[in-house]
């Protein structure tokens, strides 16, 4: 197969965290009576809420591990995918803009965490997991796109 290293951006490949987010936010705004004013960028969010809510990290999590089984579902084709190419010895890796207690209880949630090499998030994310993958890594942004270079790899 021979692909190179692989990064994955989580949402458009692997499932979208947005609507657990904003209805975390909504959420979290709602038990701590404050109003959560954030940018739509979660990287930039981040900074916000550190300064609205001290805690939000661990309450991020809680409320995703609660909530993820009716938010995310694992796609089949995907998990296939990243199974036949962890099998053939591929590197792969995912970024996103979300915040780590997000990404990584989505990355469990979607059965993907344990086929990874490297999970990068928030700010910077792909330019970091480049830097890990090495030369020649090929960025992923869709679903469609990992199952068209997983069918031209095996042409």
């Amino acid at each position: 197969m021979a692909l190179g290293a692989l990064a994955l951006e989580l949402d458009g490949v692997l499932g979208d965290t947005r609507p657990l987010w904003r209805d975390w936010l909504e959420d979290a705004s709602r038990r701590a009576r404050v109003e959560l004013r954030l940018p739509e960028d979660r990287a930039t969010a981040v900074e916000a809420l550190d300064a609205a809510l001290g805690n939000w990290r661990e309450l991020l999590e809680r409320f995703a591990e609660d909530h993820a089984p009716v938010y995310l579902r694992p796609d089949a084709q995907v998990s296939a995918a990243l199974r036949q190419l962890d099998a053939a010895g591929e590197r792969i890796g995912v970024f996103t803009d979300a915040p780590e207690p997000l990404a990584r209880v989505a990355l469990a949630q979607l059965g993907a965490a344990r086929r990874l090499e490297a999970c990068e998030t928030g700010a910077g994310a792909l330019d970091r997991l480049l830097e890990r993958l090495g030369d020649g890594a090929t960025v992923i942004w869709r679903r469609q796109e990992l199952m068209a270079v997983l069918v031209s790899s095996n042409t």
